[in-house]
Order: structure tokens, then C-alpha cells, then sequence
């Protein structure tokens, strides 16, 4: 799959395309539905399969930084989790004034029909676009009649009578409901990242950790968790891993640290990912490094029970 970045990067080749556009927040089984979708249209008539999303995602643009929403995952894993949905490319518009100022027609005629030359459009069913989210379907319905591109809106897709949404996926992970979370994403939930140094602590109190870099990521969950990490060796490791802001110790920034389960190695620089796989329990401030050692040590005992059982 193919990073074009604005629409300046677009060429002769990259147009005749079948589209379908989003945040994608998450790649979750909604989104890949939608990209199967157009990606088999796409082999069937001979066209280039594209989708189009943003960066910041739109609300990150409007809302101010300290009420920004939680995220599923960075630009580097929507990139990865959409490459594996076999497109030819990704249009990625940086979401700025300009992009926020454009109304619904503007943003179909320089994206879609000058920047793409569409052929065939599949949106979701919630889908709104353009200055203040007039555009509607509706909207792209004569738009289409205009251009003459085919259209087409995609039926909702439901699991245990919800729809399969990014915004369900980040309340069931801020719930600790982790395997309902990972039914709608296809997948655990996990976190990628370079192990970066810390404050060293850990290992001071006799559990060592690896310090996983969130690059600004504000996932929707925090807590103590039993976790698997790949990355390093052939085959996953079991660990604990804390999401949160560390208060015992008077942390502020929000902190990923895995501890392995019976595993020592000099992890730094090396890229892990965090596979959150059962809630141990809610972060906690203890009074003493004492007592948090204590419960550390009980979080251990329970994930290798519970591991014990998922065996």
C-alpha cells in the first residue's frame, strides 16, 4: 500500500480509484468490512483501491488538549493495520483550517473528483463530512449524478445487536471489558512502542520493567493487566503490565511499563507490543513503596493464575 500525503503527492497513477473514506480509528471489523469491500469492487473493474483519512483526526483539530478524546491507535498502527487490508493507498490529509473550512462540494470536487477521479464511492452509514458536517449522503447522491461515479452506502454492521463502532471499542476497553473489546476489533487489544529508559524503579523493588513509549497515544484504558509482548524472541512472553500515571511514586504523565514473568533482557530501543489480554485491577496510589511492592507482587500471583487457566 501506497502513503500519499496531501493531495500535491497525487499522480496520474494514483487516480481511477474506488474510495472509501474515515478516521479508522482502530481498523476495527466495521472498518474491514468497509475496505474489503471496496478493495474486491476494485479488482473487479479494474480500479485502484483508496482509502482517504486524516491526521489529526477531525475532533483533535477542534476540541483544545486537555479535553481530547481517547484513541485506539497512532497514524504508524492505522498504517499498519490498513496495509494489511491490501489497498493500493492511503490518502492521508492533514486536517488543518483549511481542510476544516472546506464546504461538503469543495472537498468532493478537489478530493474526490480532481485529486482522485472516482469511480465508486462506499461510505459509512454515519458518515458526515465538509464545514460544520453538512455533507450527507444525500449530498454525495447528487454529487454522483453530477460526476458520474457510482455510490454506495455501507448496511450497518452489528455484533450482539450494537453496531460495531470505534467509540463502543473505546467504552468497553475503558470498562476492562477486554474480550468484548477484542471481538469488535478482530483481535486483542494491543499498544506498540520503543522501550525507552525511566525512572528505573521497578527493578529497585525487584520488578524490573520495560518502558514502553506512547508517542502522545491516549488509549481509552488504565489499570493493571495481565499481558503478552512480541516482539523480542519467537515466541509471546506473559507479563503485567501498568497503564496509568504511576501515583504512588507522584507520576503526571500517563506511563506504560511491562514487567516479564520469569524473563530478563536488555529490552532497550527494541519495539514490543503490549497485548492486553484480562484487567488485574484499577491503578492505585499506595502509601508506601512497601505496600506497593505487595501488590505487585499479588498482581504476579494473578496473571500466572489466570494464565495458568487460559493454558
Amino acid at each position: 500500500m501506497e502513503l500519499i500525503r496531501g493531495l500535491y503527492n497525487l499522480n496520474k497513477k494514483h487516480r481511477g480509484c474506488a474510495v472509501t473514506i474515515g478516521n479508522f480509528d482502530g481498523v476495527h471489523i466495521g472498518h474491514r468490512h468497509l475496505l474489503e469491500t471496496v478493495c474486491t469492487y476494485a479488482d473487479q473493474q479494474s480500479l485502484r483501491a483508496c482509502a482517504v483519512s486524516f491526521e489529526p483526526l477531525p475532533v483533535e483539530y477542534f476540541l483544545p488538549a486537555e479535553k481530547l478524546p481517547h484513541r485506539l491507535s497512532n497514524f504508524r498502527e492505522k498504517f499498519t493495520r490498513l496495509k494489511a487490508c491490501d489497498l493500493h493507498q492511503l490518502l492521508l490529509l492533514r486536517f488543518n483550517q483549511t481542510l476544516a473550512n472546506s464546504s461538503a462540494d469543495e472537498f468532493i470536487k478537489k478530493v474526490l473528483i480532481d485529486g482522485l477521479n472516482t469511480k465508486y464511492l462506499l461510505i459509512g452509514d454515519d458518515f458526515r463530512f465538509g464545514k460544520d458536517r453538512t455533507g450527507t449522503f444525500a449530498t454525495l447522491q447528487q454529487a454522483s449524478e453530477k460526476y458520474g461515479f457510482t455510490l454506495q452506502q455501507a448496511e450497518t454492521l452489528s455484533l450482539a445487536g450494537e453496531r460495531v463502532s470505534s467509540t463502543r471499542v473505546r467504552n468497553l476497553l475503558s470498562a476492562g471489558e477486554l474480550n468484548d473489546a477484542a471481538q469488535l476489533l478482530g483481535r486483542d487489544y494491543s499498544i506498540e512502542g520503543r522501550v525507552e529508559f525511566g525512572q528505573q524503579l521497578g527493578r529497585t523493588i525487584g520488578f524490573p520493567t520495560a518502558n514502553i513509549a506512547l508517542n502522545g497515544l491516549n488509549p481509552p484504558l488504565r489499570g493493571v493487566f495481565a499481558v503478552t509482548v512480541t516482539g523480542h524472541g519467537d515466541q509471546p512472553l506473559q507479563g503485567i503490565a501498568n497503564l496509568g500515571v504511576k501515583p504512588t511514586v507522584k507520576g503526571i504523565c500517563l506511563s506504560l511499563e511491562v514487567h516479564l514473568l520469569d524473563y530478563q533482557a536488555d529490552l532497550y530501543h527494541q519495539r514490543l507490543r503490549v497485548n492486553f489480554m484480562k484487567k488485574l485491577r484499577d491503578e492505585k496510589k499506595f502509601t508506601s513503596l512497601d505496600e506497593l511492592k505487595t501488590a505487585i507482587a499479588t498482581d504476579e500471583q494473578n496473571a500466572r493464575q489466570w494464565f495458568r487457566k487460559t493454558d
